[in-house]
């Protein structure tokens, strides 16, 4: 089971240092479309969709590595200071009870949306806009289903932890595994 949450890990860890890169698109994107407005008076509909469509990316690939390294949102009252066992209680109860049912509503719910996209290939609205929005959207899918995986690698660490099986890494607020790393 441990090998199964390894390679969860190391996936959004890979995809989150993948698409970092994207801000760096963006901002060149977002400069370039500045410069061609404001200096040459050129608008450019293809420039201003891409920057949207980076920056969703950046949002839904790397949410379940933010929740992989801990960069999410978290209302803190007692985590930071809690012990690891307290930790490891919180993160399975928080993807039992909240995690989970939000991915598998978001799946549920979007899952219709995204395929209709994708029968009809849609795309922008505009003349010279991307013709991918169904690419984008499929973006919806792919953010839950990486959100669930990361709980589910989060669950099994947590477990580890529970049951003394890992022994917990008091630098990390996530329970990793540390054995043979």
């Amino acid at each position: 089971m441990y090998g199964l949450a390894d390679g969860i890990d190391g996936l959004n860890r890979w995809i989150g240092r993948t698409i970092a890169w994207g801000t760096i698109v963006m901002g060149v994107l977002q400069f370039t479309m500045v410069i061609t407005r404001y200096v040459f008076g050129i608008g450019s509909v293809w420039i201003q969709e891409s920057i949207t469509y980076v920056f969703a990316s950046l949002f839904m690939l790397g949410a379940a590595s933010a929740l992989l390294t801990d960069g999410h949102v978290r209302v803190d009252i007692w985590y930071r200071e809690a012990s690891p066992r307290g930790r490891a209680i919180v993160n399975l109860l928080g993807t039992l009870v909240f995690l989970w049912p939000v991915t598998g509503l978001i799946l549920y719910e979007s899952f219709p949306y995204v395929a209709r996209s994708f029968a009809i290939r849609e795309g922008s609205r505009e003349t010279s806009g991307i013709p991918l929005l169904y690419l984008l959207k499929a973006e919806i899918l792919i953010f839950a289903v990486l959100l669930a995986l990361q709980g589910l690698s989060a669950v099994i660490r947590s477990i580890g932890v529970l049951t003394g099986r890992v022994p917990p890494a008091e630098d990390d607020a996530v329970p990793t595994l540390r054995v043979g790393h």
